[in-house]
């Protein structure tokens, strides 16, 4: 069976490829909006996993709802579950027998309940994984940590290609750098450059 799994390069989403390998043909696709060329990062990492690529590009026009939205709130977390949700349905429609992402058991954001797995389940003919769902943040790092070779940092200086790097670039763009450092606030992200 082949599956798409929503691909960032980053410790979560690599993690849950090598979990879903055994059971599936697993192709990473990095979801984007045409603001940057980030998804570049997400295919090197592929890349170095040994995996397929594919990128697809989103609707524009959501990426700009879900910055205003993040604007108005002076927080991320409703703007990227917007934008996470119509990546879900995006690649729902590419073909694949299921889809899957890394969220984990603890993330606030993105999440998906039940009712909306389901509904993916449902209006597409898809199987919807989450392989991360029962993990928590300390399991997902002791497996990273013997599987795969990662970088970690502060969010605005590690390569990645998840969706908060376009959205950041079009807060600057249409509110200005301070924009930017007021709805994000400072996290760590990781990036894979490959298996141990």
């Amino acid at each position: 069976m082949e599956l798409a799994l929503l691909y960032s390069g980053g410790k979560d989403s690599s993690l849950a490829a090598l979990l879903l390998d055994a059971f599936y043909d697993v192709t990473l696709v990095t979801a984007h909006f045409g603001v940057t060329d980030d998804w570049t990062h997400a295919k090197d990492a592929a890349i170095e996993l040994g995996y397929e690529f594919e990128t697809l590009e989103l609707d524009r026009d959501v990426a700009e709802e879900a910055t205003a939205r993040m604007v108005e709130d002076g927080y991320p977390r409703g703007g990227i579950q917007r934008v996470h949700e119509h990546a879900l349905e995006a690649v729902c429609g590419l073909g694949f027998d299921a889809v899957a992402d890394g969220t984990r058991r603890d993330d606030r954001v993105p999440s998906i309940s039940r009712a909306q797995a389901q509904s993916l389940e449902d209006r597409h003919g898809v199987d919807y994984l989450s392989p991360l769902s029962g993990f928590g943040r300390g399991a997902v790092d002791r497996l990273v940590e013997t599987h795969l070779d990662v970088e970690t940092g502060p969010s605005e200086e590690i390569p990645k290609a998840d969706y908060e790097g376009e959205l950041r670039t079009l807060i600057a763009e249409e509110h200005g750098r301070e924009a930017v450092d007021d709805v994000f606030p400072d996290h760590v992200q990781s990036y894979v450059h490959g298996r141990r």
